[in-house]
């Protein structure tokens, strides 16, 4: 039996290698690829009551037996802030978003604070455990002299205006979640002491409909190549299924979707089919010409805009400073979360795997993973992540940067992330590994350290997301609460600065 499931898994790694290919009858060869994919089977028996399903990864995260970092409050009064970032030629401010619908900018000198734009009657209502809101924000490049900025929010579905990237597979009397909406925004004066952004400036580049409220992902980021990264959850429910979503493969290895997707655009362009930005030649899946991008640059099986693909909710995304590495951590289902190093039409195979596991998902009851391809997957085609834990450390990764600052001098190199809260510690735990020399998936996962912090036993709130300021400085964004919204205890949200231990 095991030959033969041998045999099958070589003829399935053959179609896939044919569906990348971008010649011939496209969509009936998009259709092709997606049953293959999921009705050949290894032979191989996989079980929820498997060992592997009640501890995925037993080795624990290790504790730094010494203190590598202490922290340091920049700002507080916030709700729950999720981002941070400096503004190209700027050095003077990092730049917060907060999930309710403000960006401030924060005066790292006198740690003042300012709204330099308001969306909160642009987003949805938020409920205490949204997932929706103010995801992202990100400069562009060449900020000091065109003073663009850009967003990413949950707005309500609007039937009246059409989406880029509507939902497929819903039935005429079901409408999506919402809308996920990338915007850009100009400051008329980049260099002020109180930057602002004009809000008769807006301009819509993207409108995606989401089927569920969660799984959003958020995180928009510029490469080193001027290119702004979009990082887009697989859509929402659980396991990649439910209304919205691919019954035979999910969203995540759909390519003719773009939920679970990294995308890649140029927001400066005018060609795609919406007139508001271009799709990079350069882009897997691009035509070498015409007019290209939105739903019907989906019709030939491949989204024109996919940069990557088989993401379950990358949350939060970033590029090394130093080497343009492209870092995204995306969010687990039950057992495993993960971070990836990712490449442009790389497979990073969610549904089909969890983390190094192989997932089963199961409509109406609990999936599980497996050791074993159960699946028949192709599995040489899946990229494993660069790091990854399981359950029993926390329970939702959220992405960080690597660090390149000058303070910290032990954690150079070190890509450094968090959970929002580990099970037993009821906070928020700090994490890194040591990314040097890896470019890819590594031939083990990179081993992870917990950071001890000088003075406490831990950060003591909830954590949303990180910052880095000019000079590659780093930033942890939390609260007290865990919620995304304004609760009875009021604004928590606080922005810690990540510094060296002190040695008095």
């Amino acid at each position: 039996m095991l030959g033969s499931g041998q045999s099958m898994l070589r003829g399935l790694t053959s179609v896939a290698t044919s569906c990348r290919s971008r010649t011939g009858a496209w969509a009936r060869l998009a259709l092709l690829c997606m049953t293959s994919m999921v009705t050949v089977e290894s032979g191989a028996v996989c079980l929820p009551t498997d060992p592997v399903n009640l501890d995925p990864i037993p080795a624990p995260i290790g504790r730094d037996a010494v203190a590598k970092v202490r922290l340091s409050r920049v700002a507080s009064e916030l709700v729950a802030p999720n981002g941070g970032s400096s503004a190209p030629g700027d050095a003077s401010h990092l730049f917060v978003s907060d999930v309710v619908g403000q960006l401030w900018a924060i005066d790292l000198g006198s740690g003042a604070k300012h709204i330099v734009l308001d969306v909160t009657g642009l987003i949805v209502p938020l409920n205490p455990r949204d997932e929706r809101g103010l995801l992202g924000a990100t400069f562009h490049p060449d900020y000091q002299q065109n003073g663009l900025l850009y967003t990413y929010t949950s707005e309500p579905y609007a039937p009246e205006v059409a989406a880029d990237f509507p939902v497929s597979g819903l039935a005429p009397s079901v409408l999506p979640d919402h809308r996920s909406v990338v915007t850009e925004w100009k400051v008329a004066d980049p260099g002020a002491a109180q930057p602002l952004a004009d809000p008769a400036s807006r301009r819509v580049l993207l409108r995606i409909d989401q089927p569920q409220a969660n799984h959003n992902a958020g995180a928009l980021a510029f490469g080193p190549d001027g290119m702004l990264y979009v990082a887009l959850g697989d859509g929402g429910a659980g396991s990649d299924q439910g209304r919205g979503h691919n019954p035979l493969i999910g969203n995540g290895q759909d390519r003719a979707r773009v939920l679970g997707k990294i995308l890649r655009i140029d927001p400066r362009g005018t060609t795609a089919r919406n007139g508001q930005y271009s799709v990079p030649l350069s882009n897997p899946y691009a035509p070498h010409q015409g007019r290209t991008g939105g739903v019907a640059g989906c019709a030939d099986g491949f989204c024109d805009e996919i940069w990557a693909y088989g993401f379950r909710n990358p949350y939060r995304i970033s590029f090394d400073r130093l080497d343009g590495r492209l870092f995204a951590a995306d969010v687990g289902q039950g057992s495993v979360e993960e971070v990836d190093i990712v490449r442009g039409g790389g497979n990073y195979g969610w549904r089909f795997k969890e983390g190094t596991f192989f997932f089963r998902p199961r409509p109406g009851t609990p999936s599980y993973i497996s050791d074993v391809n159960c699946l028949g997957v192709p599995a040489p085609d899946l990229l494993d992540p660069v790091a990854q834990y399981d359950h029993g450390e926390g329970l939702s990764v959220i992405g960080g940067f690597v660090y390149r600052g000058s303070e910290i001098p032990a954690l150079q190199g070190r890509y450094v992330f968090a959970d929002l809260v580990g099970v037993s510690t009821g906070a928020g735990r700090l994490f890194y590994f040591d990314s040097r020399g890896v470019d890819g998936p590594p031939a083990s996962p990179r081993t992870i350290r917990e950071l001890r912090i000088q003075g406490r036993l831990s950060i003591g709130h909830f954590i949303f997301g990180f910052g880095q300021d000019a000079q590659g400085e780093l930033y942890v964004m939390a609260n007290k609460t865990a919620s995304p919204a304004l609760t009875e205890a009021g604004r928590t949200g606080v922005v810690f600065k990540l510094s060296a231990p002190s040695t008095r």
